[in-house]
């Protein structure tokens, strides 16, 4: 019978080499294996004996010492997968961990903004300095299209298309999508290009480029984020923010306007539904108005 560090030592060549995960993530799952190990050999139990009651028991310990429930879980996902592979090389017939359920975790909400505030930190925004059009156009940007700042720093003119009224954002993993752009964007973006951009000496490679820094090269996160926490401090807001903050309410202002899911879905370049579900942290009032006034059994003729 193969021993607890062989078991290991095993798991992590399928994840190298099957799964293709980076170091990081497989370091992440061995010390989740290794922390189900220990608990085991205190009760000098080998990989294959553990039941689904010893996972419950290895849980309640997790929780003993403090551990959050989005430890637990991240820490439970691990072993999951461990005995996933165990089942696939024929080492196991059945999973204990089949059974156990995961630890409920609450969804942390993200901050938003209100329309008002987003006006307020445009509002703030010196004009008389030559970053002031180009801090202006970046904020519109942010929230008028709700991209993700990596996305931000990289838009390229060959990817705006103001003519049709969309923009080509290649988001997480290459995939691109079109995201519709407003009249405000154009005329903040255009504005920028006639007071500033156009007047620039431009690095090489840099030329499609469209937030430039002084010295003609495009921005950084870092570079977006201070903007955002120096425009912060002036207006005095005390909610924490960052450039994702209004990718955050360019999502929930969609929906409380009335916006199909699906369609934020695509306009946001997420994967699945579920992760754009969390942008239905709305007032319940306005929930239950929207379900009397649309429902057809309260639809008056």
């Amino acid at each position: 019978m193969s021993t607890w560090p062989t078991y290991i030592k095993e798991f992590n060549a399928f994840l190298k080499i099957e799964k293709g995960l980076s170091e990081n993530s497989i370091d992440a799952y061995q010390r989740d294996v290794i922390k189900l190990k220990d608990f085991a050999e205190d009760q000098k139990l080998s990989a294959l004996e553990i039941t689904t009651d010893n996972l419950k028991s290895f849980i309640h310990s997790l929780h003993s010492i403090g551990l959050t429930a989005r430890t637990q879980a991240r820490i439970l996902s691990g072993i999951k997968q461990f005995y996933n592979f165990l089942i696939l090389e024929n080492e196991l017939q059945s999973d204990p961990t089949e059974l156990i359920q995961m630890p409920i975790i609450g969804k942390k909400l993200p901050e938003v903004l209100t329309v008002e505030e987003i006006d307020a930190l445009v509002e703030a925004i010196d004009l008389s300095k030559n970053e002031g059009q180009r801090n202006r156009a970046i904020i519109e940007t942010l929230y008028s299209c709700g991209l993700r700042v990596s996305e931000l720093v990289n838009l390229k003119f060959s990817e705006i298309y103001f003519e049709e009224g969309f923009i080509r954002v290649v988001g997480k993993g290459n995939k691109e999508r079109l995201v519709p752009v407003n009249e405000n964007v154009e005329n903040e973006i255009n504005e920028y290009l006639v007071q500033t951009r156009n007047h620039q000496n431009i690095k090489v490679n840099h030329e499609d480029y469209v937030f430039l820094n002084r010295r003609g090269a495009k921005l950084t996160r870092e570079m977006i984020f201070t903007i955002i926490k120096d425009l912060s401090e002036k207006i005095g807001l005390t909610k924490t923010i960052s450039p994702h903050t209004f990718r955050h309410s360019f999502a929930t202002h969609l929906i409380e306007g009335g916006a199909n899911l699906r369609a934020i879905q695509e306009m946001l370049g997420h994967e699945s539904i579920t992760t754009t579900e969390i942008y239905t942290h709305l007032d319940q009032r306005f929930l239950r108005d929207a379900i009397i006034s649309f429902h057809p059994r309260n639809i008056k003729n």
